[in-house]
């Protein structure tokens, strides 16, 4: 995970970025939201990711996959065969990703309880996304998402599902003052 973490962020340093003044400076174990390129990296995460709606799991996975793209905590999307997808139902709408495609949405659907566009994923995603063709990403200001055992904080904003951790660091986009980023 160091490694693929580190070719990231090298691919960022090599197109002459650096991270904006007013970006904190990461410490020891940290990581900065600035440090991740733009296209996104697709970095394989072994910890143990959990999510849950209501008190049932509807996802544990040890081989989740996280998005890192400049300015956004990572999203972490989740392989099919992790998920109980019966607590899934798909709704109409739909996105468009400059880098990985169109998303299809779904309700988490937990007995008698809907939450409203819980997660997404990209079943025909741009070739170079193809790694998380099937995959589930949710978000975690709708359902509870943990990673290591550690809750996992919503990105501001509404739009975007980025997981916020202790170890990541921003500012990030979508808080108030970044339309523009």
């Amino acid at each position: 995970m160091k490694d693929d973490l580190e070719r990231a962020r090298m691919g960022w340093q090599h197109r002459g970025q650096q991270r904006p003044p007013f970006a904190r400076e990461p410490g020891p174990g940290e990581e900065s939201v600035w440090d991740y390129p733009r296209p996104p990296a697709i970095v394989p995460d072994a910890r143990e990711v959990v999510v849950r709606a209501h008190g049932v799991e509807i996802g544990r996975s040890l081989n989740a996959i996280r998005i890192l793209e400049t300015a956004s905590p990572p999203t972490f999307y989740l392989p099919p065969e992790d998920v109980n997808a019966k607590y899934l139902q798909r709704i109409t709408g739909s996105t468009f990703c400059e880098w990985k495609g169109a998303a299809t949405y779904f309700d988490a659907v937990v007995a008698e309880t809907r939450v409203p566009g819980a997660a997404w994923a990209y079943f025909e995603p741009f070739p170079e996304s193809e790694a998380i063709a099937g995959h589930y990403a949710f978000y975690p200001g709708k359902v509870k998402c943990y990673v290591a055992g550690e809750r996992v904080r919503a990105q501001a904003g509404g739009f975007y599902g980025g997981w916020i951790t202790d170890e990541i660091i921003g500012p990030f986009k979508g808080e108030p003052g970044t339309g523009g980023w």
